[in-house]
Order: structure tokens, then sequence, then C-alpha cells
């Protein structure tokens, strides 16, 4: 069953890798940290790596210039490992990158509070090579209020609307995971283009304001949108978080939308803060970042979650689309693509 995994196109919608190299590096020192994320990614089979430029919510006007450096960073380390990855800025890149046997990157924003109420930079962050952006990470930021917000409506404001509209015009896809409930319905009325969750799991299988709800499901999918299933504990079961769990998550979202708008969006932190801060605690609204599901909480693991959709009764070819084909299809008809 292993063989199917590594025959498969294997996409990773959501890696924190800019702040992971950025901290390992004060912390822990000048090693070769992206080395190391490479071969996890050869073990696990991934070949298609999203990755998204996160900041601290304390940061605030800082955040514009602490985003310019981990983009930075992370355009130099692309180069220095040129042999094994590639930056890739549209579909046709990541064919390419696949075909000459490199991992393709794309990079993303979460939380967007770099952008402020100017939404003209994300003309700036397209031209660095952005091609994905959630508009919050958690709490409000200038474009919509994160998921939980909800109190007010949370639809989006007049910048949030302007911002949407910039993206799509430019081929940057729109990520609803973070959103607030009304903030997800409302991009989903404006959206001309496939709108994606790039890591949020099914709220009818575990009840977390951070997963969607199946009538978010299906609109998404309506877009020819995918959505990333998330495997933060919490986001999976806060109880008894365990592989054949996540298979749940994917069985009834497949129940849902069908297996062409589902993919992987595992969000692999834990082994890392482990790693950098041994001593600190890491939670953020309550969620202990240093606690993974056993079995399944780094990339390496990736090849269990196959094996485990297998003994489900998953098809070979259901299980090749949540791998990455169900990404593969939305990235090559728009990302980078303008309208």
């Amino acid at each position: 069953m292993t063989q199917l995994h590594f025959d498969s196109v294997v996409v990773d919608s959501h890696n924190d890798l800019p702040i992971m190299l950025s901290d390992w590096y004060h912390h822990i020192g000048k090693t070769d940290y992206f080395s190391s994320w490479i071969n996890a990614c050869h073990k696990g089979g991934v070949k298609v790596q999203v990755i998204p430029i996160y900041l601290e919510p304390q940061l605030a006007e800082a955040s514009l210039r602490k985003s310019l450096l981990l983009i930075e960073l992370l355009h130099d380390e692309i180069e220095n490992h040129a042999d094994e990855v590639s930056l890739c800025l549209t579909g046709t890149d990541i064919d390419k990158a696949l075909n000459e046997g490199k991992i393709a990157i794309i990079i993303a924003l979460e939380g967007c509070s770099q952008i402020g109420e100017d939404v003209s930079l994300f003309k700036t962050f397209y031209r660095m090579g952005v091609r994905m952006a959630s508009f919050t990470h958690l709490g409000r930021t200038l474009l919509a209020d994160g998921s939980g917000e909800d109190a007010t409506g949370s639809r989006l404001p007049s910048k949030g609307i302007e911002a949407l509209k910039i993206m799509e015009d430019l081929g940057i896809l729109m990520d609803v995971s973070h959103l607030s409930t009304g903030g997800v319905e409302h991009v989903l009325q404006l959206a001309k283009r496939p709108v994606i969750a790039s890591h949020s799991s099914a709220r009818a299988i575990c009840d977390h304001h951070r997963n969607l709800s199946d009538e978010q499901l299906k609109a998404i999918a309506r877009t020819g949108g995918v959505i990333g299933v998330n495997f933060l504990p919490a986001f999976i079961d806060a109880k008894e978080p365990s592989i054949s769990r996540v298979v749940d998550h994917i069985e009834h979202m497949v129940d849902v939308v069908g297996d062409r708008h589902i993919g992987l969006g595992p969000d692999f932190i834990a082994e890392w803060a482990k790693t950098v801060y041994p001593n600190v605690e890491m939670k953020i609204i309550g969620i202990d970042l240093k606690v993974g599901i056993p079995g399944l909480s780094k990339t390496e693991d990736l090849p269990n979650l196959t094996n485990a959709m297998r003994e489900r009764g998953f098809s070979e070819s259901s299980i090749r689309n949540i791998l990455g084909e169900n990404w593969l299809r939305v990235f090559r008809k728009d990302l980078g693509i303008p309208l």
C-alpha cells in the first residue's frame, strides 16, 4: 500500500516553514534546517508544498518588515537548494518541477496583517511570488474577522471586498481557513474563482470554530475549490485524536462533496515546537502546539494516512485525488493566472 502513496503526487497545502526556519536559526543555530525539511518531504512523499508567511499578531506595523524578511529567507533557501526545490508561480511551473523531480513550492500569506488597509500591496507580494492568501489568522484584521469572531456578523469590510477583487484579478487564490462564519459566507457570495480552505476539517465531526460546516463545504465545492484537512488534534478530536479520526473527517467530507474537493493541509508543527522551545508552553486559543496525532505528527508519517484510507476502503483513484490531484487541478487552472 505504501507504493500507492509514493507513486502519487502528494500536496501539503499548509506548512509554516518560514517562521520555523527563522526561529530555528535564532534559537538552535544556523544548521541546515531546510535540507532536513527536504529530506522529510522525500520520506513523506510530498512533492508540492504550500508555504504560508505566518506572523505573530503582536507585531502590528512591524509585520510588513517581518514578512519581507521571511520571504527573503525563503527565497535564499530556495536558491541555495535549486537542484532540489523550485518556486512555482503557475501550474505550468509546478508541472515542470514535478517532471524535474523537484519539490514545488508555493508561497502564501496567512493573516495579511502586513497588508493593513493598503490592499495594493497584494500586487507587491504577487511580484514576490505570493499565490495564495487568507485575510486573518486569529482575531480581526482590517480585511476580515477570524474564526470565532461572529458577534457582529463578520462580513467583509470594504477593504476586504476590494482585496478579494485584486487577488482574483491577479490569480492569488483566496483561502478561507481562519475566517469567521460570516466572512466565509461573504467570500463565497462574492467569489468569481475557486475558493480554497488550506487547512480546515469537518465541523460535523469535531465542533470547533476553525472547522467548516457541511454547508460551507458544499459552497466551496460549488466554486470548484478544495478543502485541505487539518491534522491538529484539537480540530480532529480533542479527546482521542488518531489517524482513524482523521480518516473519519476525510470520509465525511467526501460523503458531503465528493472526492474531487478534498486535499491535505496537515499543519505539522508539534515536532518542531518541542525541539525549538523545549521548556516553553506553546498554546494558541488553548491548543497545545506540542501535541500531534500519534503516527501522524510529522511529514514523514503521511504514508500512514494513505494506508489508513486504503484499509477504510477508499479506492486508489479517490486516494490519489485526496493526496494531491485535486490541488493540482485548481493550481493548473487558476494559480497565478490573471482574470
